[in-house]
């Protein structure tokens, strides 16, 4: 009788089989009876099917989100079947990870986003951390990105976008900036240059201040497949022949929820100093 020959299995290999064949899962669930043992009786299911839970937190009082993994599509999909039949819970979201969900995870609370413009998000200054976090996961993108920044005077849009790049652990390029002094760039080495870089630009600094060896300097940056970040984008697209599509995202940071966006304000005092 032959007995076939026993060949331990290489741990590498079964560690990188498991690398490359997990899926991140994002669950979210609305708690309508919160008794005790509920989420240990859900992390239970789970535990049963091996689908493991990465992140759990609370978001926006009584929901929960989870972000899950496993190798088996259809463990995730055999879960949001059982939990139909928990009357204590309402499976709200189960689907692949999108950003927002991961940050809500995070966060314990979801971005407000506009709902008829789906590509604009707000932020207030209370929210700062969660604004650089978001910032940060879209600077570690690859390729071409343009970001428009809205937001009043002094209320930390700059001071985000650095703090983000370095969240990213991506090197910041002033084009244009009132950060510390106006600052208008007409030529920037090969190092600065590089398009793993996050780029800059104010918006009104850039269009109303800026001169022909600026703005060539600008044109070939934009059209770099890079992240670049404009502060005041609707100046930005008003003074120059860039428009709205080329915006891949639109952020609003305000002091608070009511603040108005009023660039009369204060755009005249850019030439005004001058």
């Amino acid at each position: 009788m032959n007995v076939p020959e026993f060949r331990p299995q290489n741990r590498a290999d079964t560690e990188e089989r498991w690398i490359m064949e997990t899926k991140q899962w994002y669950m979210e669930y609305r708690i309508h009876k919160n008794r005790p043992g509920l989420l240990g009786d859900i992390a239970s299911i789970l535990g049963m099917l091996e689908v493991n839970i990465i992140t759990i937190n609370g978001v926006e009082g009584r929901t929960r989100g989870m972000l899950l993994e496993t190798t088996d599509d259809e463990k995730i999909q055999l879960v949001g079947a059982m939990l139909k039949k928990v009357d204590s819970v309402t499976v709200t979201a189960l689907r692949p990870p999108k950003l927002v969900d991961i940050l809500a995870v995070r966060h314990g609370r979801y971005i407000d986003r506009d709902s008829d413009d789906r590509k604009t998000f707000r932020f207030t200054r209370d929210e700062l951390g969660l604004l650089v976090d978001f910032l940060g996961e879209l600077f570690k993108r690859e390729g071409n990105q343009v970001i428009g920044l809205r937001g009043m005077p002094r209320v930390g849009k700059t001071e985000s976008i650095i703090a983000g790049s370095v969240c990213a652990m991506k090197h910041w390029t002033f084009v244009s900036s009132t950060l510390l002094r106006q600052t208008v760039r007409s030529q920037m080495s090969e190092d600065e240059l590089n398009p793993n870089n996050v780029f800059i630009i104010d918006g009104i600094v850039s269009t109303i201040r800026s001169n022909e060896k600026h703005y060539q300097l600008l044109k070939e940056i934009m059209a770099m497949p890079c992240t670049k970040v404009i502060e005041h984008p609707d100046i930005f697209m008003r003074e120059s022949d860039y428009d709205y599509a080329q915006f891949d995202m639109i952020i609003e940071l305000r002091s608070t929820p009511d603040e108005e966006i009023v660039y009369d304000t204060f755009a005249t005092s850019y030439t005004d100093d001058i």
